[in-house]
């Protein structure tokens, strides 16, 4: 009897989940016919590197905004929201979060101020006057004032990451990457004026500015280099609470812990569920590495002015190093392949903060007695500028574009070793939106386990349900949209023996080339 009931009850939820197929399914077929749904945006793929390399990196058309071409961020790190923004907008929507950005470095004082007068007793009996006979007890009194300023910046520098995420998604880039490239650098931007020089000088970022508005520029590297050495106690306490700690809580983990316990308590429900709530994510780079490149400003100034400053910042480092390469090895995934992206931003902020160090300690030196010495000092920013030109124009190119003599060698030498390879049937589907994969590899995979299952504890039940699938209907040929002919790739090898989607390897032998075409309509 027990058997015949469960039977029933698998039997009717087939049925149920079998409904709901056929009416994503339908949604699909809408979509793929809807004419408002076809993006301006196209992944090409060519025969050879050398004809994928030609066309990704020239101007197609006489109007240079008619047809933009750009070589393709991985599948992984494609971000599909951004691909429907017009062309046109893009100028835009970057002018204004550059503006916000502005105001946000140089007028943050103004949310946390208002914030804060809603957590002092006197704005909370205001907006909540109910609260009244609590808030009055003595306890309760002492400890909100204590404790709710601090609280409220501190969840203002909490979320601070994320809002410069969103305002990155804003500005229209096409892939994970870029968004966390362009978030690095709006948290560098904000932590060097506001954590480096609001420290060093007294006053928020817009009194500092105005400071600086009105004095000689001149004078603006005296006034930082005087201040310096009176900081290095207080870097040094930042780099140990901030810096150590914060190694220490990323061995730790402590808020994922919580986080996943919440979800699990909460909306777990299914085994996927779990292994979503247990999923470790990525690094975080935009939040990150921006921490990391103060820590290695700091260094830099104080290596001349206070040098006792650099036992804390090569200890932290040391940490950091071993923490961050653990981490990345066993614990966080990977999240795209961005083929060093990364670098050429990197290297640009290293060369900065040695300049910002030399010219803070010309103006240090400028009111010491070593002040006849400081001219000949002038030739060390020189040289870091001369430098940093130098890799600019010898090494970044290497990151933006693909050199054609090496795409014609490869393509040369896969043809002599590999004349029968064909990748078509493997990168059919590569680039195609995640929502016409997620009824073939997530409900379909359901259907059929719950199907198997169901025949499994009930012989009787032998008739076969079909389900059709979108991916299987639709005909990628008929469709110059959807049609992905991938061959190869100047940078990524796709490596077949590996996962089926989306593995890569770094073996430069094969890789298959993709690039967008974006024009305005």
């Amino acid at each position: 009897m027990a058997t015949l009931s469960n039977v029933y009850y698998m039997c009717l939820l087939y049925g149920d989940l079998k409904e709901e197929i056929y009416m994503i399914a339908s949604e699909h077929q809408k979509i793929i016919k809807d004419p408002k749904a076809i993006l301006p945006v196209a992944f090409v793929t060519f025969g050879s590197r050398w004809g994928a390399a030609v066309c990704a990196q020239t101007q197609q058309s006489k109007n240079p905004t008619l047809w933009l071409t750009e070589w393709a961020p991985e599948p992984r790190d494609v971000y599909w929201k951004n691909l429907s923004i017009p062309f046109v907008s893009l100028s835009i929507r970057r002018l204004i979060i550059s503006i916000s950005v502005f105001s946000l470095v140089f007028f943050y004082m103004i949310p946390i101020t208002f914030v804060q007068s809603l957590a002092n007793l006197e704005g909370l009996e205001k907006v909540a006057p109910f609260l009244r006979p609590v808030i009055e007890l003595k306890l309760i009194k002492s400890f909100l004032q204590g404790f709710l300023p601090g609280l409220a910046l501190k969840i203002f520098l909490y979320i601070l990451p994320t809002v410069l995420m969103i305002m990155s998604k804003v500005e229209g880039y096409l892939s994970l990457s870029a968004l966390e490239r362009r978030a690095a650098a709006k948290y560098y931007y904000f932590m060097l004026v506001n954590v480096f020089l609001g420290s060093i000088i007294a006053g928020t970022a817009f009194e500092q500015l105005y400071s600086f508005l009105h004095q000689s520029p001149t004078e603006i590297p005296r006034t930082i280099g005087v201040s310096i050495p009176m900081k290095a106690t207080f870097f040094m306490t930042y780099i140990m609470v901030d810096g150590w700690a914060g190694v220490a809580v990323e061995i730790l983990r402590l808020k994922p812990l919580v986080i996943y316990h919440l979800k699990n308590m909460f909306i777990v429900k299914t085994d996927r569920d779990r292994e979503k709530a247990m999923d470790p994510g990525s690094i975080g780079l935009s939040e990150n590495l921006p921490t990391l490149q103060l820590y290695f400003l700091l260094g830099l100034v104080y290596a001349v002015v206070t040098p006792i400053l650099l036992p804390f910042v090569l200890v932290f480092f040391i940490f950091a190093f071993l923490v961050y390469r653990y981490q990345i090895i066993n614990v966080y995934n990977q999240e795209y392949e961005s083929a060093g992206a990364f670098w050429p931003h990197v290297h640009t902020r290293i060369v900065a903060s040695l300049l910002i160090s030399q010219l803070l300690l010309l103006g240090l030196l400028s009111t010491k007695k070593a002040a006849h010495s400081t001219p000949f000092l002038i030739i060390l920013p020189v040289l870091t500028i001369w430098f940093h030109k130098y890799c600019k124009s010898r090494f970044e190119p290497a990151f933006r574009k693909y050199p054609l003599e090496e795409a014609m060698e490869k393509d040369t030498m896969e043809k002599a070793s590999e004349p029968n390879l064909n990748l078509k049937a493997y990168l059919a589907d590569a680039y195609l939106h995640p929502i016409f994969q997620m009824l073939e590899d997530v409900e379909l995979g359901d259907i059929r386990a719950d199907r198997n299952q169901a025949n499994i504890s009930s012989p009787q039940i032998t008739e076969p349900v079909s389900t059709p699938s979108p991916h299987y209907v639709f005909d990628h040929a008929s469709s110059p949209r959807h049609r992905y002919d991938h061959a190869s790739f100047p940078h990524h090898r796709y490596d077949l023996d590996s996962l089926p989607r989306y593995q890569y390897d770094d073996d430069d032998d094969y890789s298959p080339p993709h690039y967008v075409y974006h024009h305005d309509i």
